[in-house]
């Protein structure tokens, strides 16, 4: 598996960009629109994707949260796997301590059955909600034993990947299906293959533990963007050959948004702005309008969040967002940038994906 794993996890940069662009949905709800309409958008963007050359798509796991609407990956990876054929589909990610692992390698098991050689499982130790909510989902509410025990949690999970509990083990006579299990079995012409297993963070915790198990790492820049390069720094220092690198691998997600005019692109990356202030702030909505935000009276210490986290944003025309992506990359050493576009519309987020890869020079077909 190590070779194969290594080559689905790298990937080869297209055009002029400095290393492989990639594509985070958080399948954004605007005001006014429906879930079905971000879902939709959802298949344009990974269908944009494929045919300019960008490397993934991921999704991720949020919950409670009217403006976002990607609370079940695996069924939406599973719908989006209907629509492409190429691009690689996985999770940005699921956070594990949701979900009992045996579920995920199911699951997971099942959208690689779908989509064989392209699906990535990327993995959180957040709950990807509020205390409140992530008590109703996991029935508990001792959330901090979930994150405790997340390395538990995840040598559970890679063990029904691989079907390979050892004698003895309570889980021995259990299997993941669609799985390993298959391609032993009598008369079994099933793939042993299974999705390559990364982790995500936004501090040291799991870049120190990505490095320690020599798994690709993906590095949440959008919104932790003070840890970046100290973690990235720690999975680096941290890193151990594994069966599946030989070397570090990180990508680092960026909000990145391109206009045909700076100004329009001001304006939406402040409708995005005034939806963070209202999250943060325990009053999750829709994402609204850039006239909605333009007419919103922010307090100063909203506006004091609205600078720091515009502040990494990387927006503009699609020349200047090429320009803070390739400083970016270099600043940080990332080997892949994951570009997620946070706007009110649809047709904003599409043609900011074909801004950037025409900035980039990457395949038109």
């Amino acid at each position: 598996m190590a070779a194969d794993a290594a080559e689905e996890i790298r990937g080869t940069a297209q055009g002029t960009a400095p290393v492989p662009l990639s594509v985070l949905d958080l399948v954004t709800v605007g005001a006014g629109r429906t879930a079905t309409d971000a879902l939709r958008t959802g298949v344009e963007i990974a269908r944009l994707a494929e045919r300019r050359g960008f490397h993934r798509y991921w999704v991720a796991e949020h919950h409670s949260m009217p403006g976002v609407a990607s609370s079940s990956p695996a069924v939406i990876l599973a719908h989006l796997a209907a629509h492409t054929d190429r691009i690689r589909l996985g999770s940005g990610g699921v956070m594990l301590p949701n979900h009992a692992p045996l579920v995920i390698a199911e699951q997971f098991g099942t959208l690689e059955a779908m989509a064989p050689g392209r699906v990535d499982l990327g993995l959180g130790r957040a709950p990807g909600t509020d205390g409140a909510t992530a008590a109703a989902l996991r029935r508990t509410d001792r959330l901090n034993e979930g994150a405790d025990d997340f390395p538990q949690q995840l040598a559970e999970l890679i063990r029904f990947l691989d079907d390979d509990f050892p004698d003895g083990h309570p889980y021995g006579r259990i299997h993941a299906v669609p799985g390993p299990v298959q391609a032993t079995s009598p008369g079994g012409v099933q793939s042993a293959h299974r999705p390559p297993v990364w982790l995500l963070g936004s501090s040291g915790f799991s870049a120190r533990l990505a490095g320690t198990l020599g798994l690709p790492f993906a590095f949440a820049h959008h919104f932790s963007a003070q840890n970046t390069v100290p973690a990235l720094d720690l999975y680096r220092d941290s890193f151990r050959p594994s069966a599946v690198l030989d070397a570090p691998y990180a990508l680092i997600g960026v909000s990145a948004l391109a206009t045909d005019d700076e100004k329009e692109a001001r304006r939406q990356v402040q409708a995005a702005a005034l939806n963070m202030v209202r999250l943060r702030t325990g009053r999750p909505g829709l994402v609204p309008t850039p006239e909605e935000a333009e007419a919103y009276d922010f307090s100063p210490m909203e506006e004091e969040f609205v600078r720091s986290w515009n502040a990494n944003v990387i927006h503009g025309t699609a020349d200047e967002v090429r320009t803070g992506l390739d400083d970016l990359q270099k600043r940080t050493g990332a080997d892949e940038l994951m570009l997620t576009a946070n706007a009110h519309g649809g047709d904003v987020r599409l043609r900011s994906y074909e801004l950037i890869a025409d900035a980039y020079g990457l395949p038109a077909a």
